[in-house]
């Protein structure tokens, strides 16, 4: 009998960098050598851990915008990461990586599908657990991931109000109308050492010797006969932030004789979170609108912050881009009352995803959801073209509110380029079909936003991400 359980859980994420007017990923000098950044911590991190067998014995999830990446340009990682999804492992993640408390309700529910959808095709199941953006969580969002058929997921410490909470056994939460979800904690220290302090992860032997065992047997509870460790760490640490670290992984969770003295069971995460029948987990409330990496809940994506220096930025940000997905939104249910069906604008872009994900061509799609009159006479053909127009605005107007956009000090960095460039090409679109306005808007609720380190404001900003693609400044 071993004296508990591990689970290493690796969260692999990249943003989709992509230039929505060319297609393309634009070169980024600083990730030098390699063309850009995704590409440079493929080297370093997704392939030597593919290579080495890890992702076959961690727990992990890969965001669809890296997958999808990795399936077109480094397909050695992406067939690791289907060979060991299609065995069980893996989680899934809302699509475009955005802060979902802070999200519409009729966002947060196309993320959340778009992710398990991505999920389902990639590596040929329904996904059990999702791991959320950031860990943002309030109750709105665990309800829609569980009405999705989500049964678990990972949050901090911090994240749920408890008197006596230990992270060495599952929880739930309940939900209202008889459901749930099943919440496992991650160990704070150990997370954190293993992420911040390089010392500690030189040695696996020595790590399990002196850092895990002493926690598998510190005052275990007397109900508790197989403690749950779980060790959350970004995925990119192995290898990427920590160089030659996917070494520490790999002798970390290789199985071994116990005269290795580690005495843990390495565990898939779904087994340590299957509640035994009759026995359902301790239950417990989440602390809302919390997050991992954030210690003011999700103030760090919406306003003044104090993780960052001077966020002042990100509240005017943040406005500039909610206007636009309404004005978006409004336009987009005046123009479906003219299309034949008068398809729900909504189911239609929950569905879109196929398209998104290359599983169904697009004028297929379009044929579906207007019932067979897409084709044909020329204004069946418009109705066509003008339904595919709209969605490809809302898949835009979705991605502007990828979390890198606000995570960093200021907004003249490319993470916040990128999302504006998202924003520019929804607005453009949009305008183009409908003669709507929201580009001239967008400027000029952007000239709010101000950088704290360069004397530019946010229209500035917009202006300069569309003309490094070589699209005219608007």
């Amino acid at each position: 009998m071993t004296r508990g359980r591990l689970v290493v859980h690796g969260h692999f994420y990249q943003p989709s960098r992509i230039d929505p007017f060319s297609g393309s990923i634009p070169a980024d000098p600083a990730a030098a050598p390699a063309h850009d950044w995704t590409a440079r911590v493929s080297d370093e991190c997704y392939r030597p851990n593919a290579e080495i067998g890890n992702l076959a014995r961690i727990s992990w999830d890969v965001g669809p915008t890296l997958a999808g990446w990795l399936e077109r340009h480094d397909e050695p990682a992406h067939r690791a990461f289907v060979d060991a999804g299609a065995r069980g492992n893996g989680l899934a993640v809302p699509f475009h990586h955005s802060i979902l408390p802070l999200a519409a309700a009729h966002d947060r529910r196309t993320e959340i599908r778009w992710g398990l959808r991505d999920f389902e095709l990639r590596f040929g199941r329904p996904a059990n657990g999702m791991w959320l953006p950031e860990t943002a969580v309030d109750l709105p969002t665990l309800q829609r991931m569980a009405e999705a058929g989500i049964r678990h997921t990972i949050l901090a410490p911090w994240q749920v109000r408890g008197d006596s909470v230990d992270t060495r056994r599952p929880y739930r939460v309940e939900l209202g109308d008889g459901r749930h979800i099943v919440v496992a904690l991650y160990d704070d220290a150990l997370s954190g050492s293993v992420s911040f302090d390089p010392s500690s992860t030189t040695d696996a032997d020595r790590f399990a010797r002196e850092r895990l065992l002493p926690r598998f047997l510190a005052d275990p509870p007397p109900d508790l006969d197989r403690p749950l460790i779980v060790i959350a760490t970004d995925g990119e640490l192995y290898g990427h932030h920590q160089p030659f670290r996917e070494l520490f992984l790999h002798r970390l969770v290789q199985p071994r004789p116990d005269e290795a003295g580690h005495g843990f069971d390495l565990s898939p995460l779904a087994d340590a979170l299957a509640e035994p029948a009759g026995h359902p987990f301790e239950p417990i409330r989440i602390a809302e609108r919390t997050s991992w990496s954030c210690h003011h809940g999700i103030q760090r994506w919406s306003g003044d912050c104090a993780c960052v220096t001077d966020a002042a930025w990100k509240g005017p940000l943040r406005a500039a881009l909610d206007r636009l997905a309404a004005g978006i939104d409004a336009v987009s249910e005046h123009l479906v009352r003219d299309l034949p069906g008068e398809p729900d604008p909504w189911a239609a872009r929950d569905d879109y995803v196929d398209v998104v994900v290359g599983a169904e061509a697009p004028d297929a799609w379009a044929d579906r959801w207007l019932d067979g009159r897409g084709d044909g006479d020329a204004r069946n053909a418009t109705a066509r073209d003008t339904l595919l127009g709209i969605m490809e605005t809302q898949r835009w107007r979705l991605a502007m509110f990828s979390s890198d956009g606000w995570f960093w000090e200021d907004p003249t960095r490319p993470e916040t380029r990128s999302i504006l460039r998202a924003a520019g090409w929804a607005a453009r679109r949009m305008d183009a079909l409908a003669g709507s306005g929201l580009e001239r808007r967008l400027l000029a609720d952007l000239a709010t936003v101000r950088s704290p380190v360069q004397a530019v404001d946010g229209a500035g900003i917009y202006r300069r991400a569309l003309t490094e693609v070589g699209q005219p400044a608007g």
